[in-house]
């Protein structure tokens, strides 16, 4: 299963990342919302970790861009 963690608070990133990996999920990470916003609107994930406050373009932003994208 391929996950992506979208971020901005590196230490929570890692964590996250680290415990998913540890049971053997395949995780990638995006800092900002831009960055988040295109690595899944270009890449496969099952599941997306979502925050809500992220800088360049805000969650709920992004969630509406992949919405509208399909």
């Amino acid at each position: 299963m391929r996950i992506l963690i979208v971020e901005d608070n590196h230490e929570v990133a890692r964590q996250l990342k680290n415990t998913l990996e540890d049971e053997l999920f395949v995780v990638d990470t995006a800092s900002d919302g831009e960055e988040g916003w295109f690595m899944a609107d270009t890449e496969t994930y099952d599941a997306i970790i979502l925050d809500l406050g992220l800088p360049k373009l805000d969650g709920l932003s992004v969630l509406q861009r992949w919405r509208q994208s399909g």
